[in-house]
């Protein structure tokens, strides 16, 4: 039985996403919280009897919002996974909650379906990829000498890390005294290398392969 945690402010949202997903075989709602704060004090509260598996979050929180939440249950649950459910499909809403330690994102207009798949993908896997890495991409993460790293010049890998920051292409190029040109020549380079077409893919590319360490 995988056990999730569910922390959301919208508390018919939040009782909406927990009767659905205990309408899933093999799987159950063992703490609901309405933001990050609730969470982790409920889950501090339970960590002699029974700890999630997986923490399904918000980002949007009053108190404690999802990137802060993530954070802390990287560091102190580390085998916690966890998955961002929210409304924000931005670049950088995705990039910092991998930052801080999601392991997958899905929108909250997703149909139940993905939310299932991400669900049991993470809890199998570690790691649920959608439209935002290939099947690749996905292959090389979780096997290390299959990782393209021998491929990557210099300039290539300090782009790659640069991207998973919340520097725009042009604020990079500028860090890296290189032209907005050259940096566009890096992006384009690394999704042929990688099979990646979004920045969001590089990201989540540069954390499971270990060249950025989640906050």
């Amino acid at each position: 039985m995988i056990q999730i945690a569910l922390a959301d402010d919208h508390a018919i949202l939040r009782r909406g996403v927990a009767e659905l997903i205990s309408k899933f075989e093999d799987m159950t709602v063992l703490i609901e919280a309405g933001n990050g704060k609730e969470l982790i004090d409920k889950m501090d509260a339970s960590a002699i009897k029974k700890l999630p598996h997986i923490c399904i979050l918000d980002i949007n929180m009053p108190e404690m919002n999802g990137y802060e939440t993530a954070s802390i249950i990287h560091k102190r649950w580390p085998k916690i996974k966890i998955l961002a459910l929210s409304m924000y499909d931005t670049e950088i809403n995705i990039i910092k909650m991998l930052r801080n330690g999601a392991n997958g994102y899905v929108l909250k207009d997703a149909e139940p379906e993905e939310l299932k798949k991400a669900i049991t993908e993470i809890y199998n896997n570690g790691f649920y990829h959608s439209e935002l890495v290939t099947e690749r991409v996905l292959h090389m993460l979780q096997n290390p000498k299959d990782r393209p790293g021998e491929m990557l010049s210099d300039n290539e890998t300090t782009f790659l890390k640069l991207c998973c920051s919340e520097k725009t292409y042009k604020e990079i190029a500028e860090i890296m005294s290189l032209s907005p040109r050259t940096i566009d020549g890096y992006r384009e380079n690394l999704f042929l290398k990688l099979d990646i077409t979004t920045r969001t893919g590089l990201v989540m590319y540069a954390i499971r392969a270990g060249l950025v360490i989640p906050n």
